[in-house]
């Protein structure tokens, strides 16, 4: 059984010679992009770290799992792109391609692939039931800010 997985990145800022802030991902190497501003950075940030992220799926290679902050800001991921990594990584744990999910849904496997596609704007109830397929369930959580 998938472990509960949260998705929510510490990152480095570096100021650069031109002003700008270089923002890194210690656990996603590949995620870099900058700002003017911290906030500006930080905003750059989570769309970079999507689309990072969305190049482990395409790769077909496990999601790295978020270090400690120790005392780093914290980038989160959308709801949506966290639900949606969080049933690539279970249909990865438990070794359930995309034909053999279609199957337990009832649906064709198109439908596996949009789910699992970052950038679809997949409803996420069917991110939930997809989940449950594979005997897991969508646990959200409201924070302070």
């Amino acid at each position: 059984m998938a472990q509960s997985l949260q998705l929510a990145y510490p990152a480095t800022l570096e100021a650069q010679d031109d002003g700008a802030l270089l923002v890194s991902f210690p656990d996603i190497p590949e995620a870099l992009t900058e700002g003017a501003t911290e906030a500006e950075a930080l905003t750059e940030a989570a769309d970079c770290l999507v689309a990072a992220l969305g190049g482990y799926v395409n790769d077909g290679c496990d999601i790295p799992r978020p270090s400690p902050a120790r005392g780093r800001p914290l980038v989160q991921l959308p709801a949506l792109v966290a639900a949606k990594l969080a049933l690539y990584q279970a249909m990865r744990e438990q070794r359930v391609g995309n034909v053999a999910l279609a199957k337990r849904l009832g649906t064709v496997e198109g439908t596996v692939r949009r789910l699992l596609d970052l950038d679809h704007r997949s409803h996420i109830g069917h991110v939930e039931a997809a989940l449950k397929a594979l005997g897991q369930r969508l646990v959200v959580a409201a924070r302070a800010a």
